[in-house]
């Protein structure tokens, strides 16, 4: 399995679909197994959670520093 792409494919989904965005903050651990269709181990699911919530920040960040921009 790529964890990367599946990681990517996951943000996309929270952006894109409000349910399953509302399933992920209740229960991160369930919405991934959904997606992914095998119960991962602890370790790997805790991973793959981390570096959601990364590439979510990360892409609100730019997000706002591209909004600065269009400002100035």
């Amino acid at each position: 399995m790529d964890i990367k792409r599946k990681v990517g494919d996951i943000v996309n989904k929270i952006k894109s679909d409000k349910d399953f965005s509302e399933n992920f903050k209740r229960n991160p651990a369930a919405a991934i197994e959904t997606v992914v269709g095998v119960n991962l181990p602890e370790d790997q699911v805790n991973a793959m959670i981390a570096g959601i919530q990364a590439k979510l920040t990360t892409d609100k960040a730019g997000e706002l520093i591209g909004s600065f921009k269009k400002m100035f």
